[in-house]
């Protein structure tokens, strides 16, 4: 690793990334920030963040999941996730029934304007993802998120 002594002035002509782009964290980092900026910026108009978009898609493919379901699912903290349903709740987005199985749960399911309205985010997420991986083809974009899930799941 090259050392400069302080009396040595040196300037950079073209930047060296040739290290950071082998870390894994870095990289991930680097499309993360590509897609969430475009992402938040289309989800403005539905009035969700990321984590509200993830926990409403899951709630409207599974009827029925539980907040320690979803938990799971999304790495999310208990006390996290109370706010963002009763959020998702007063928006009239979900509602919560009786579990059919666990007397102590409810079960979340998606309302009519729920449901109407993760159509409409999932579409433009869906154009989103199309667009941001557009130099990929489609088998490099299917082996690309085999690998990242490959990653953390």
């Amino acid at each position: 690793m090259p050392t400069a002594s302080p009396t040595q002035h040196a300037a950079v002509d073209e930047v060296d990334t040739r290290y950071i782009e082998t870390l894994l964290g870095y990289n991930a980092r680097r499309v993360s920030l590509a897609v969430i900026e475009v992402f938040l910026q289309r989800m403005a108009v539905y009035k969700l963040r990321p984590v509200d978009f993830s926990v409403a898609s899951l709630i409207v493919h599974n009827p029925g999941i539980t907040s320690r379901q979803l938990c799971g699912t999304l790495g999310l903290l208990p006390p996290n996730l109370v706010g963002l349903i009763n959020g998702l709740e007063k928006r009239g987005l979900i509602r919560k029934r009786p579990h059919p199985r666990d007397g102590r749960a409810s079960g979340l399911h998606a309302t009519a304007a729920g449901m109407a309205l993760m159509r409409e985010a999932e579409t433009a997420a869906t154009a989103l993802e199309d667009e941001v991986a557009a130099r990929l083809t489609a088998s490099e974009r299917k082996t690309l998120l085999r690998l990242l899930q490959k990653v953390y799941l």
